[in-house]
């Protein structure tokens, strides 16, 4: 399939055999779904060709193996991220066009696969790429989720959530892996059995629930290289079938519940914890894949090795965030009850095996669980955590003799709850940040304890993207011209991008450049026309905020802005002002009701501007429903302006923020995340910079001292804005449609403090920073310069560099060749 040895006449062949084996049908006849599954059986048919030749490869050379845990894997569409990194994308897409059939129309037709939410998914996607690419051997480990978070609609201007049933016409690349299911237990009671002979202990757990677990795994494609690595995502099994003869014996209901047990764990992505019921799923979800992930790879290691001491010379787990830290005590309970180890050496092998990466500063993130649950769902777990804190403890007190106030902080048991991030970093033989200022933050604020006492645990990895999605597949214009003018390396060495900046002075690159991005926001303005039915000018700035929505980074200050420029057109019609276009895009939690009001407002403010002709059409509003990985890519393509707006120290990395530089949009934003490290890259004089600094933040909230009426009071433009939050503007004369909204800014109704995200605050220096966009903006040179030397100074941003300092730093693995078989 690799385009060296493509034969495009049997490829078309294939494609038919499919359509007729799997439906009994002509080609003309098929259903563009039915096309497609057929062209990704065709596909896959090559892949499993190297995926074989991976794994003998393995098999033979036997390298060190990451275990990349994640609750999340963002991995967006398959088909096309394939043929790009099989090197085929044309070859087929021309076989195709011969056949009547458009690629791109059949790439329509695939769903984004459900698994993950946010950036740290979509991280875990970019990094499993990665290591294909850098050929080093690695699984990614999570939930084959049935319905994801969900699908968004909008509706009224409200957020509905629907399931996302991406599963329901098949997945072409998964494979089932019957005979690697494993048993997972929940609940029940341990029994302690002492042998005379071992002079022993053993535990022995009764009464418990089980699922089993049952393995698929989809193909991670190297590029251009043959290396096909396995993301494993578990789907879970009632283990004892459903028996029409349980009638009789009256067991119909415990069958039930078995069935609904297993159904229950692998139903959506992070159900709403707000209740006791939600957390108790989300902990069974957690347990669930870490249990059938390390059984799994503690059985591939005895196939070859008979010490399982010495796991950690041939495995490494990563931990990403929290969900999967209960990975550390039940690597201690498989290592102590099964494999028969003492607890020195199995703490020995475990400090040795896992390391924890902390993605988020926001101490509501940091995964806590009541104590009752905990030991109620994984007695034997609990058991062996509370072993590790008693020794852990024990071990502060030496260090820190009478500082009982130390043992507060930092204990992984205390206040009636177990401390997930806690137990890792005791647990981890590395704690990596996602971001310069992110690390040193953890370091010196939220972790200091920590650090203090284990200074050489911590390091930085800042985070990555793969510009063979969002370039090379998402942006197929700007990654030919790249490729004309400085060859096609920077496909996998993304600092060859660096070659590109003379071009900035080049008149002719500067017009082809933005001729690109103007082909781009006329690719997206169709799109918007055909799922908003908003015409938007191709020729206004497109600015552009797409993520997740959280409070923390602040589309309310971006909307509150809207808000004020609208009323500036309104009462200065007359004033200079260059066309704007609002491009929103973000999920929201469906139990964070503020976050959800937000998008309702945003949608409020966009039906009123949209439908004012008298500001003949200078301002639009959009928001872009069910943002995914699929249409992100033509978002980052077509922006002009990168919205990267949190409040100064929340913001971990981002990796947005890179996605929008590769395609040559200049970040609009504050010092926050790796927003610090992209000025560092580009120069401050090619971004638009504002706002409180980190260090300001940290001492508002120490210390106090900031008083959001004040400025309410003294900035009537502003106040004017926030009050339109309750005189009825926006809410057809509701004046309690946005109340909290208001509240949240001006008192302590709905939150500890008023404003708590520092948004009037950081209004005016926002609303200046906008101005100086649209300064730069109106110098059609001085913009196309910016923009061209954003995606010339992106060679940081690579996935492919974050994951080699990994391996470098943390894990240590073996690079492997793969030879194609012939």
């Amino acid at each position: 399939m690799y385009s060296k040895r493509f034969e495009k006449e049997a490829f078309k062949k294939e494609v038919k055999h499919n359509v007729r084996t799997l439906y009994r049908r002509e080609i003309d006849e098929a259903t563009p779904q039915q096309i497609f599954q057929a062209v990704s059986y065709a596909v896959k048919e090559a892949i499993v060709d190297d995926w074989l030749a991976t794994q003998k490869t393995y098999e033979k050379e036997d390298p060190k193996t990451v275990y990349y845990m994640s609750m999340e894997f963002l991995m967006g569409r398959a088909l096309g991220n394939n043929l790009i990194n099989m090197t085929a994308y044309k070859e087929v897409k021309e076989a195709l066009d011969e056949m009547g059939i458009d690629l791109n129309a059949i790439e329509d037709q695939e769903p984004d696969a459900a698994l993950g939410n946010g950036g740290l998914g979509r991280l875990a996607a970019c990094f499993l790429d990665s290591l294909a690419t850098l050929g080093y051997a690695a699984y990614g480990c999570g939930i084959r989720y049935r319905y994801g978070m969900f699908k968004q609609k909008i509706e009224n201007g409200y957020q509905v959530e629907t399931p996302d049933n991406w599963l329901k016409d098949g997945n072409p690349f998964e494979l089932r892996r019957d005979e690697y299911a494993k048993e997972v237990r929940f609940g029940g009671t341990i029994r302690v059995e002492y042998d005379e002979k071992t002079k022993r202990n053993y535990y022995i757990q009764e009464n418990y629930e089980s699922v089993l677990a049952i393995p698929y795994d989809m193909p991670i494609v190297g590029y251009g290289n043959h290396v096909v690595n396995t993301l494993r995502i578990w789907d879970a099994k009632a283990i004892t079938e459903f028996k029409l003869d349980s009638f009789d014996r009256g067991e119909y209901h415990k069958a039930i519940e078995q069935e609904n047990l297993a159904k229950n764990i692998v139903e959506v992505l992070y159900p709403n914890d707000n209740h006791y019921a939600g957390k108790e799923l989300r902990l069974k979800q957690q347990y669930f894949f870490v249990s059938a992930s390390l059984q799994a790879l503690i059985a591939k290691y005895k196939k070859k090795h008979s010490d399982i001491r010495k796991l950690y010379e041939k495995v490494t787990i990563q931990m990403n965030d929290t969900h999967p830290t209960v990975a550390v005590a039940e690597l201690m309970r498989l290592l102590i009850d099964q494999e028969g180890l003492e607890w020195d050496e199995a703490w020995d092998v475990t400090t040795k095996t896992v390391a924890y990466t902390n993605h988020t500063i926001m101490s509501e993130a940091l995964e806590k669980w009541p104590i009752d649950l905990f030991s109620r769902l994984l007695p034997r777990v609990y058991q062996i955590v509370q072993e590790i804190d008693r020794r852990f403890v024990e071990q502060i007190r030496q260090m820190y003799p009478g500082n009982e106030n130390k043992v507060a902080k930092m204990a992984i048991l205390r206040d009636g709850q177990v401390k997930m991030a806690h137990l890792a970093i005791v647990a981890g033989y590395s704690v990596n940040g996602v971001a310069k200022l992110h690390t040193e933050i953890l370091k010196h604020q939220e972790l200091r304890d920590f650090y203090e006492m284990m200074p050489n645990k911590f390091n930085n990895k800042t985070n990555g993207i793969t510009q063979r999605r969002f370039l090379l597949h998402g942006n197929q214009l700007l990654a030919d011209w790249v490729t004309a003018h400085i060859g096609d390396g920077w496909i996998t060495d993304l600092s060859e991008m660096a070659k590109l900046k003379p071009l900035a002075d080049d008149p002719k690159a500067r017009a082809e450049f933005m001729d690109i991005k103007y082909k781009n926001k006329e690719r997206l303005a169709a799109y918007i026309l055909e799922h908003n039915g908003v015409e938007v000018d191709p020729r206004s700035i497109f600015d552009v905020q797409v993520k997740r929505l959280h409070e923390y980074k602040r589309q309310l200050l971006n909307i509150l802005h809207v808000m004020y420029l609208y009323n500036q057109i309104k009462e200065h019609p007359e004033m200079p002002f260059y066309p704007r276009t609002f491009i929103f895009g973000a999920k929201a939690s469906a139990g964070y009701v503020r976050a959800k009001q937000i998008i309702k407002l945003i949608n409020s403010v966009a039906e009123v501007v949209n439908n004012d002709r008298s500001i003949n059409g200078k301002l639009k509003i959009v928001f872009i429903e069910d943002y995914r990985v699929s249409n992100a890519e033509w978002i980052f393509a077509a922006a002009d302006v990168s919205e990267q707006i949190s409040t100064a120290s929340k913001e971990a990395s981002g990796t947005g923020n890179m996605k929008f530089m590769l395609n040559g949009a200049p970040t609009l934003g504050t010092m926050d995340g790796a927003n610090v490290e992209i000025v560092e890259e580009v120069g401050i004089e090619n971004a638009f910079i504002f706002g409180l600094s980190s260090d300001e933040v940290i001492n508002y909230e120490n210390h106090g001292g900031y008083n959001p009426q004040e400025i309410y009071f003294n900035d009537w433009e502003l106040k004017r804005v926030v009050d339109q939050l309750m005189d009825g503007t926006y809410s057809h004369g509701d004046h309690e449609m946005f109340r909290d909204l208001y509240n949240s800014l001006l008192n302590t109704q709905g939150s500890p403090r008023p404003d708590m995200y520092f948004i009037l605050k950081d209004f005016r220096p926002y609303a200046e920073a906008q101005k100086r966009v649209e300064e730069a903006y109106r110098d059609t040179d001085r913009w196309a310069r910016m923009a061209l030397l954003n995606t010339a100074s992106c060679g940081k941003f690579t996935s492919d560099r974050t994951i080699q300092e990994y391996v470098d730093d943390i894990w240590k693995l073996d690079k492997v060749t793969v030879e194609p078989e012939e």
